[in-house]
């Protein structure tokens, strides 16, 4: 041949092209290698607690302020209720769908349905005025009073709905756990912050009036997130995470009153089990 250099790199060519074949057929890329252009969606349970918190009540006749006020959840545990079609909004729910905007990041939307809970029974202290007091069985004494049902009730229990949209990186650490094949079993970790709206139907009996018993656009949320993911077998998986963040509720209903409303802040923690499915379109 007149040109061996071309006859080498002609041989080189063939071989490396049937090697790279070659090794795509014995080694195929895992479908877990990447994650953009995935959906998903989870749904589970959750468990909250609560900063104290002032509650100003405000109407007609009244403005007062009770301080320092504690709450809690209201969980049903493990329920038929999470998967029961006709009744599964009712427990304490996480709802998520997503969308990977890359390999490593994803946005989403979700509906954190929690529960508040006012603990009643309790002396607190209170600044303000309202109408007869001491006929609530409040006993109100040296800027005190007990949070009798008389008095007050109040729950964010239909719930307190946080309506938001994250931002989350994902991470694969399978190989801290010398895990070859990803594609039976992944383990990510993920970190995220979010924003949004309060939505609940708030649960009040203040001074013997009427309740307000419809869902309010209340205020809005800033939460974080940290969690961790076991995928199973490429498109199924589970996830837990730690959910904290800041709750600023300035426009709650509390009566029937249009003239009736009440105002608080405070601090959440949620811990998330979920169930879910990754998967492209």
């Amino acid at each position: 041949m007149k040109h061996p250099f071309l006859m080498v790199v002609l041989t080189f060519c063939v071989f490396s092209q049937y090697t790279f074949s070659q090794e795509t057929v014995e080694n195929p890329e895992k479908y877990t290698a990447h994650n953009k252009g995935k959906f998903y969606i989870f749904w589970g349970g959750n468990r909250e607690s609560y900063s104290k918190s002032d509650i100003r009540f405000k109407g007609a006749d009244y403005d007062f302020t009770l301080h320092n006020v504690s709450a809690h959840d209201k969980p049903k545990g493990f329920h038929i209720d999470y998967i029961n079609p006709a009744r599964m909004t009712i427990p304490q729910t996480n709802l998520r769908i997503g969308y990977f905007i890359s390999d490593h990041y994803n946005i989403s939307i979700g509906f954190d349905h929690m529960k508040y809970v006012m603990y009643n029974d309790r002396r607190v202290s209170y600044s303000g005025y309202y109408p007869n007091p001491g006929t609530y069985n409040e006993n109100p004494a040296d800027g005190e009073l007990t949070l009798d049902e008389d008095f007050l009730l109040f729950e964010h229990t239909d719930g307190l709905n946080y309506v938001n949209t994250e931002i989350s990186r994902v991470d694969d650490i399978s190989k801290l756990f010398r895990i070859g094949n990803t594609d039976k079993i992944q383990v990510n970790i993920t970190e995220g912050i979010g924003g949004g709206f309060l939505y609940p139907k708030t649960n009040t009996t203040l001074l013997g009036k009427d309740r307000y018993d419809e869902f309010n656009i209340a205020g809005y949320g800033l939460s974080a997130k940290v969690g961790l993911n076991l995928t199973f077998f490429k498109y199924f998986f589970i996830q837990t995470e730690l959910k904290g963040g800041y709750i600023e509720m300035n426009n709650i209903r509390t009566t029937q009153d249009k003239a009736d409303s009440a105002e608080q802040n405070f601090w959440f923690l949620q811990r998330i089990l979920t169930v879910g499915g990754i998967f492209r379109i």
